[in-house]
């Protein structure tokens, strides 16, 4: 299948679970607004993703695809193949019981550091925020159980149902937000929808593992559970493993800090964080994510024929075709994310100062948004390698860079959340570069000029957009705090000026035509 496709595949589903997502963030932000109980609920919701991401979809996934590849001989004879993944699965079990069950008991200590002063100041919130931390933690082992079979569909070319899943997260919030609504307004009708919501992510995930275990065992991939058993394999995994577990783990500390800097900031501030990573989320999640998963698999067979050109080839690919879809989405949103979320969040709860404040945050993520595209389009060529090291120096020196322009941003400067979101783009340009860097230099990507002089025009058409888009802000601002049919029409000019502005300027320059569309739709393996 061709790059185009695959992608297309997973990003089309993933765009699914986006839109989900919106319909539920849309209702958090109405319901719950940026008060201590909306905090109180981004914390809660926050905690086991982090190490969800430790455990499961970064490090875990790069480690185990190359190794499960490499035992899937041909699609007749995949009996080493479920061996290996079922000694995984035996070994993971325990180890993700074991840490649940302990940050279960010390849970109470975690919450009271990192919540804001402000959440505190009324009477129950922080034993509630504690409740909803627990009841959602068995998230994580759930997740890390579909992480495995995700990445097991994903080895057998099967995208769609991986890329689905998520949908039901999305589906069980807005049911309990569904419900939420019925309860009114108020601080009881806030904990009370917040308590369910964390009830529904832990619901959400049992239902993704039976999911995927479906769609595993349709495509004739059956897994039974054994005793733990460090075999070769398992090890193997280990050894590669923990280098990326170190390097989302240095991912996951920046979040950590990120945690420890929001919690002087005054209440709201991890509301407005979140429901602006929203935003940036949706390119990241259709783009990034997306040619991450689809080349993983293809580098890994590439390489271990030694078909370097063929590796090099997918790997332009896929730079290219990120910068042409991701530029003028980071474009787009530094100019009109404030006036996105006024139509789409404010209200009710959610005021037009939340919005305001919001949308700033909006144009400080997506400076970083194609660096963040770009590190799930590079990483793949060192875990291919089996190199799980390197991501991990180069998310390190991104990390320390990060963290110290947080404090100087906030404590110096006082730019409040939107300082830490400006930390976080230059953190991720700073990663960008030590990784194209480190590739170049060891000989395993060197970027054609052709596609470097493709990307310098991609951005061009993408500056023609923002310049056109700015100026229709100037013109038409006063629409986004109007009536419905103001902000609706606003939408629309926006999207209308921002496609045509793009779309001429990339035929004109030659970055889209008949040939590049031609040669990205081609069969990759």
């Amino acid at each position: 299948m061709s790059l185009l496709k695959n992608v297309g595949t997973i990003g089309g589903l993933t765009a699914v679970s986006r839109v989900f997502g919106f319909v539920r963030d849309i209702l958090i932000a109405r319901v719950l607004g940026a008060t201590a109980m909306g905090d109180a609920w981004q914390l809660a919701f926050m905690l086991p993703n982090i190490f969800r991401r430790l455990f499961a979809e970064g490090a875990f996934a790069s480690a185990f695809v190359p190794l499960f590849n490499r035992r899937m001989k041909d699609d007749e004879d995949i009996s080493e193949a479920r061996a290996f993944a079922e000694s995984v699965l035996a070994v993971l079990l325990p180890i993700l019981i074991v840490f649940g069950a302990i940050a279960l008991i010390v849970m109470p200590w975690v919450v009271e550091y990192f919540v804001t002063d402000g959440l505190t100041e009324q009477e129950g919130n922080l034993e509630i925020a504690v409740l909803m931390a627990r009841v959602t933690f068995p998230y994580l082992l759930l997740m890390s159980i579909a992480t495995l079979i995700a990445a097991i569909l994903n080895s057998l070319s099967r995208f769609a149902a991986a890329a689905a899943a998520p949908i039901l997260l999305n589906i069980c919030l807005i049911a309990a937000l569904t419900y939420g609504l019925t309860l009114g307004e108020g601080l009881e009708a806030r904990r009370e929808t917040a308590q369910w919501m964390a009830i529904a992510v832990s619901l959400s995930g049992l239902l993704q593992v039976v999911w995927l275990w479906a769609f595993m065992c349709r495509a004739g991939f059956r897994l039974s559970l054994v005793a733990p058993r460090l075999t070769s394999g398992v090890k193997e995994l280990g050894i590669l493993a923990l280098p990326a577990i170190f390097g989302a783990g240095v991912y996951q500390i920046s979040r950590v800090i990120d945690l420890f800097f929001l919690s002087s900031l005054p209440v709201g501030s991890y509301t407005h964080l979140q429901m602006a990573d929203r935003w940036n989320q949706l390119p990241l999640g259709i783009i990034g994510i997306a040619l991450g998963t689809a080349i993983l698999p293809a580098l890994s067979r590439f390489l271990g024929r030694e078909q370097d050109e063929d590796a090099a080839r997918l790997q332009s690919n896929a730079i290219e075709l990120s910068m042409l879809l991701t530029l003028p989405c980071a474009v787009a949103l530094f100019f009109n994310g404030t006036a996105f979320v006024r139509v789409f969040m404010a209200g009710q709860a959610f005021t037009q100062e939340d919005a305001g404040i919001t949308g700033m945050v909006v144009s400080g993520l997506v400076i970083g948004l194609p660096a963040y595209v770009l590190v799930k389009v590079l990483t793949p060529n060192f875990f291919a390698r089996k190199d799980t090291r390197t991501p991990v120096f180069t998310a390190a020196i991104s990390l320390a860079v990060t963290a110290a322009l947080n404090y100087y941003f906030i404590f110096v400067i006082g730019l409040g959340v939107v300082g830490l979101a400006i930390a976080g783009a230059v953190g991720a340009w700073t990663n960008i570069a030590l990784l194209a860097g480190i590739l170049h230099v060891r000989g395993f990507y060197r970027m054609p000029r052709r596609i470097f002089g493709r990307i310098l025009r991609i951005a061009i058409a993408a500056g023609a957009m923002g310049a056109a888009l700015r100026w229709l802000m100037t013109q038409i601002e006063p629409w986004f705090v109007g009536t419905f049919s103001q902000q609706a029409t606003g939408l629309v000019a926006i999207i209308g000026t921002g496609m045509f502005t793009y779309v001429i300027a990339a035929i004109m320059l030659g970055v889209l035509d008949k040939a590049t569309l031609q040669r990205l739709m081609r069969r990759q393996t």
